[in-house]
């Protein structure tokens, strides 16, 4: 008999699994529904045999209790597709498609968010009244939004409705860059910048990665990186359209340039889009018997505490390079440039940990990544010149990068049932939102209040220590629940 270690540490094992459970989950039905189904397929032989409408997380109706109207939606889907899609094909023209839609998601969401920076330099000469909190506030709350809808963006995706989500997340995104563009006041960035682009991440960013992830499994990790590398992309366009156009043409015509590059980019996504997984019909929005199982509770814990600090350099990194360095501070336009060196080496660390995640384990690769942007954190306090800006830069971008990767890669890792998918990782995703929509904020207001980087540079390396010890937690009960060593791949 297997082990539990075997399983999980073999991926053509689960895909044999996954595909017996797939045909197990559809025979066990009793006698009269079997006779039904047969006797409708004699009649409509053109038609697939059709679910029972229930699978084994629906919940009784005791007590006559009514469904809530989200779980009703939910349950309208029934059958669409009875046909078992089988192991991920790990491969093939119809996977790697998805990796490019999801690709220019990533772009147009994380691309976006990790050049805030651009806008925390530039909104103050636009909104002068305002503090560094107030501004940082406005790419914090997009940040929320993005992963705080990932709950229901992911359940509705696992029901059936991905595409007209995706059609949505796309209207919000395009309609909050637009409107971007003719904000003069802080609460029109708020409505527009933060909310609505937000509620467009939200509902593109969650659904568009567990749909990848659908489509793979021993290259999983891979793809993933090669999927979450839109960042790069996005960081690096976004930024120099900006330090190209706004001289040129001012903040409203550069915004609606930006906007052009999206739609483009979000009209490819929409086209190449294709879900692979047969809907799952009822069950919870919240699986809370995920934290039941210690791992998972420690890996999130961990995720909420890393995500806390890693975004301040991304948000503040230019700021720092005009009014921090004091012996030789950066020019407008070179404090973009640094901005750009940050997020184009991103990429290394967007491939390169994941490659070696598929080879050595997820969860064994994150804590060093974790551990080693910690340290870099608390380097920056040390950094004066513009030579050791640059250098830090390139270190901070490459681990930072790995960290931004390897989240959903070892979350969807602890996931056995791909019908799950979606919920797990929007599970996880809505603990972060937390996380970002409070942590530049938090040091923001530290600087704000004492004139220096110092404190919310140590607060950001503190709060990626405290995430990577949570991660080395999820690792050890991990390890003592499958007999594995140190060396075993988690």
């Amino acid at each position: 008999m297997a082990t539990e270690h075997d399983r999980q540490s073999d991926p053509e094992k689960q895909s044999q699994q996954y595909a017996s459970g797939e045909m197990e989950s559809r025979t066990a039905q009793s006698p009269d529904k079997r006779a039904t189904s047969s006797t409708r397929a004699e009649h409509h032989p053109s038609l697939p045999e059709a679910d029972d409408g229930h699978d084994d997380e629906s919940s009784s109706d005791e007590g006559g209790d009514q469904p809530s109207i989200l779980d009703r939606v939910l349950s309208r889907v029934t059958s669409r597709s009875s046909v078992d899609p089988g192991p991920p094909p790990d491969g093939g023209m119809q996977a790697w498609s998805q990796c490019i839609a999801g690709h220019f998601v990533i772009s147009n969401s994380w691309g976006f968010i990790n050049s805030f920076g651009v806008w925390q330099d530039y909104l103050p000469t636009l909104l002068p009244e305002r503090s560094d909190f107030e501004i940082s506030f406005i790419g914090s709350l997009t940040v929320f939004l993005l992963f705080f809808l990932g709950t229901f963006t992911g359940r509705l995706a696992d029901a059936g409705y991905f595409r007209p989500i995706f059609l949505l997340g796309s209207f919000f995104q395009l309609l909050g860059i637009f409107m971007t563009s003719l904000c003069t006041k802080y609460w029109h960035f708020m409505l527009a910048q933060g909310i609505c682009i937000g509620i467009g991440n939200g509902l593109l960013f969650c659904p568009s990665l567990a749909l990848v992830s659908t489509y793979f499994l021993k290259r999983r990790a891979v793809a993933i990186g090669l999927t979450a590398a839109g960042s790069v992309t996005g960081g690096l366009i976004f930024p120099i359209m900006a330090r190209e156009l706004l001289p040129r043409i001012g903040f409203p015509w550069t915004i609606r340039a930006i906007g052009l590059v999206q739609l483009a980019s979000l009209a490819i996504s929409n086209s190449l889009a294709k879900p692979r997984i047969r809907p799952r019909k009822t069950g919870p929005i919240v699986e809370l018997a995920a934290f039941r199982e210690l791992e998972y509770t420690f890996y999130v814990t961990g995720a909420f505490c890393f995500f806390w600090g890693v975004y301040f350099a991304f948000y503040y990194l230019a700021r720092f390079s005009r009014d921090g360095l004091e012996k030789d501070p950066f020019s407008f336009d070179s404090s973009l440039n640094l901005l750009l060196v940050m997020n184009g080496v991103g990429l290394t660390g967007r491939i390169i940990p994941n490659f070696l995640a598929d080879r050595f384990g997820a969860v064994n690769i994150f804590i060093p990544i974790c551990g080693v942007t910690s340290l870099l954190s608390f380097c920056w306090i040390a950094v004066d010149t513009q030579g050791a800006l640059y250098a830090w830069a390139v270190l901070y971008g490459i681990f930072a990068g790995g960290i931004q990767s390897l989240f959903p890669v070892a979350l969807s890792f602890l996931t056995t049932d791909l019908r799950k998918l979606g919920v797990r990782m929007g599970m996880g995703f809505t603990i972060v939102s937390f996380a970002v929509l409070t942590g530049p904020p938090i040091a923001g207001s530290i600087i704000d209040s004492t004139g220096s980087y110092v404190g919310a540079q140590a607060f950001s390396g503190a709060s990626l220590a405290l995430g990577c010890f949570f991660l080395l937690c999820s690792k050890i009960v991990k390890m003592r629940k499958t007999g594995m060593g140190w060396r075993g791949k988690i």
